[in-house]
């Protein structure tokens, strides 16, 4: 009797780990974010991303600007809405403006 509780117990644990382990990591991928516009404003620019939360996007993210094949800027994402977000530039390639249908997308780590 002892030994199936026990048996018990343990499976549920193992489930309840499982569950939770798996509640906890995001699988979907994140999608890249139109640039909108940009907003200038007296303190710092503001770039508005099409894209939001539904598109993986989260705050404090940073992200790549790009425009074709040419990196424009990095942002680091402040403001999420569902489906729009806020981000503030951090860094602007010399000679380089962000535009509306630039794309941002997150920067990420090379293995």
């Amino acid at each position: 009797m002892f030994r199936r509780l026990l048996q018990f117990t343990v499976l549920i644990a193992v489930a309840s780990a499982t569950t939770l382990s798996a509640a906890l990591v995001d699988t979907r991928s994140v999608e890249a974010a139109p640039v909108v516009a940009v907003q200038t404003t007296r303190v710092a620019d503001i770039v508005l991303l099409g894209a939001g939360f539904t598109a993986g996007l989260r705050q404090g993210m940073v992200c790549r600007i790009t425009r074709g094949d040419v990196d424009v800027a990095e942002v680091v994402l402040v403001d999420l809405r569902l489906r729009s977000g806020a981000a503030l530039i951090l860094q602007l390639a010399p000679g380089q403006s962000i535009r509306p249908g630039d794309v941002a997308t997150v920067k990420t780590l090379k293995a």
